[in-house]
């Protein structure tokens, strides 16, 4: 299995799962002041964006804009945040030398409906998006 449905409240604010990882403290914003709602956890980011639309996000656990390595977490059916969704198409009109970058618990958006898909990669292959012992310890 490659992309599983999880049960969620309409509505229901989507976060970005905690890695224990991070690639790095720099908020990256562009001069315009489109900004991201921070969290109040003081620690740094974990994922950059590498994709937004109004229906799905992919986020990295690594600084690198590509799916070659490290972990990437594609996530559907839900309302993307529209400030992130500003943010990622301004960088991405740019040329993606920048991209978003968020902290674990950070909101990506709202549920669509009671079910979001999810999918997970490592080093560009799908893997089980099932498995609660290595990826949802936390729900």
């Amino acid at each position: 299995m490659t992309l599983a449905g999880f049960a969620v409240a309409p509505g229901e604010v989507i976060r970005v799962p905690s890695s224990g990882y991070t690639i790095g403290t720099e908020l990256l914003a562009p001069p315009g002041g489109v900004s991201i709602e921070e969290n109040a956890l003081g620690e740094g980011y974990e994922v950059l964006v590498l994709y937004a639309s109004t229906e799905r996000v992919t986020l990295k656990y690594t600084r690198e804009d590509n799916v070659v390595i490290g972990y990437t977490l594609h996530i559907e059916n839900i309302c993307v945040e529209p400030n992130l969704l500003s943010l990622y198409q301004y960088w991405n009109n740019r040329g993606r030398g920048n991209l978003p970058a968020l902290r674990a618990g950070q909101g990506v958006g709202r549920a669509r409906s009671a079910e979001i898909q999810v999918a997970i990669r490592d080093c560009g292959s799908f893997m089980d998006p099932r498995s609660r012992k290595d990826w949802w310890q936390g729900r």
